[in-house]
């Protein structure tokens, strides 16, 4: 199977980097495109994928395209290729559209599957939610997990789900990046080096959440095995309750929910 990448941007290029490290595809099995040549080219260097010359190349030459442009111009750049997509899978990873303005806009009985990444898979540590469109088929949901799960977690959900997905795992990075900067600060405020605060910030997140992962325990519980009566966790996560933590990353998630809805 041929599989091609209308756009070969960031998150194109870390799903190009996973499926071919992964070994779900060869690098002469993917194709890649771009209206920047130069972006194409550099992925294909980077991977050893081949080049369409144009979308429409693109759209003819692969059996799955995956549809990685901005949103403004995914139904447009669906439109130029619509009769090379005949019969074929469309997996999008663009926000905000749904399968079935995306079926419309392909024609020809294209099948489609949006898939909501996010940019951690750019370091192969990926969290994604994957829903099938309208005539998409097991077989179909198959070659989306291979893809996915080459660059981390995939998970399918109902095409509903997808808005709220975008406001967690979607933006969420952005909000654990907040996290480790604020903790950090907090670090350089109580005299630790800049560089070093921010190593043993970082480490702090990613080793707290492969805990979470790897124990399978509520993060409650594993809070609780840390936080000793009258100790230094309990007066830094009272000044944490008082401050607000939790609502406002709640509140991150909703809002960031709602303006994807608000997307279509």
């Amino acid at each position: 199977m041929i599989l091609g990448f209308l756009g070969s941007g960031k998150m194109a290029s870390a799903l190009v980097n996973g499926i071919i490290r992964s070994g779900a595809a060869k690098p002469s099995e993917v194709l890649v495109s771009d209206v920047h040549a130069a972006t194409a080219d550099k992925l294909s260097k980077a991977t050893g994928a081949n080049i369409a010359a144009t979308n429409s190349a693109l759209a003819h030459g692969a059996d799955a395209i995956v549809l990685c442009v901005k949103p403004n111009d995914a139904l447009d750049a669906l439109g130029e290729v619509g009769p090379a997509l005949h019969g074929k899978l469309i997996v999008s990873i663009v926000a905000g559209l749904d399968a079935k303005s995306l079926e419309s806009a392909a024609g020809n009985g294209a099948r489609v599957i949006r898939v909501m990444p996010n940019t951690p898979a750019l370091v192969g540590q990926g969290a994604a939610a994957y829903a099938l469109g309208s005539s998409a088929t097991e077989q179909d949901a198959e070659i989306v997990e291979k893809i996915l799960r080459g660059v981390g977690l995939a998970v399918r959900v109902k095409e509903s789900l997808l808005d709220a997905v975008t406001g967690l795992s979607g933006s969420g990075p952005a909000y654990v990046f907040t996290v480790i900067e604020a903790l950090a600060d907090g670090g350089v405020l109580m005299g630790l080096p800049r560089d070093l605060a921010l190593k043993l910030a970082a480490q702090t997140v990613a080793g707290a959440a492969l805990m979470v992962r790897e124990t399978g325990e509520h993060p409650a519980v594993l809070r609780d095995q840390v936080t000793s009566p009258g100790g230094t966790t309990i007066a830094g996560l009272e000044e944490l309750e008082s401050g607000g933590l939790r609502s406002a990353l709640i509140s991150a998630v909703r809002a960031a929910t709602e303006r994807s809805r608000q997307l279509r």
